[in-house]
């Protein structure tokens, strides 16, 4: 899956792709630090998953990812696990919680990549009927 990751920390953005790189199915095609520049990316770019911060400088993640289409694919992220139900209303794949362990980092990216396969294979209406009427706890 081609993956980009959005956070206004260079920090967060390196070890997320850290994780990244250790992941086998995900190719990072490239890291922004605004949510501008990721939007302009992606026009131009096929884009299949997005590791998003909650709270990044200029837009809420959760406000910057409605505005994407639905079959990109977000997993959010934050120090705070209160936003982990803001993440819902956007259909997130997951959130993680930092420090993000490599654990729990790849049992999100496995999740994205069940979706994945699903909407490749053209399931799609499956995919949102699953998510409209179950919720994971």
């Amino acid at each position: 899956m081609n993956c980009i990751i959005i956070n206004d920390e260079p920090i967060v953005r390196q070890a997320i792709k850290i994780l990244i790189e250790k992941t086998q199915n995900l190719v990072l095609l490239s890291s922004f630090n605004n949510d501008v520049d990721a939007s302009k990316f992606m026009q131009n770019n096929v884009v299949d998953l997005i590791f998003l911060d909650i709270q990044i400088s200029g837009i809420n993640g959760v406000e910057f990812a409605k505005t994407i289409p639905q079959e990109i694919f977000v997993i959010f992220y934050n120090s705070l696990s209160v936003f982990d139900v803001k993440s819902s209303e956007v259909h997130a794949i997951d959130y993680l919680v930092k420090p993000i362990k490599s654990e729990r980092f790849q049992k999100g990216v496995a999740k994205a990549e069940v979706y994945f396969r699903l909407l490749k294979k053209g399931n799609i209406n499956k995919i949102r009927q699953i998510t409209d009427d179950y919720f994971v706890i």
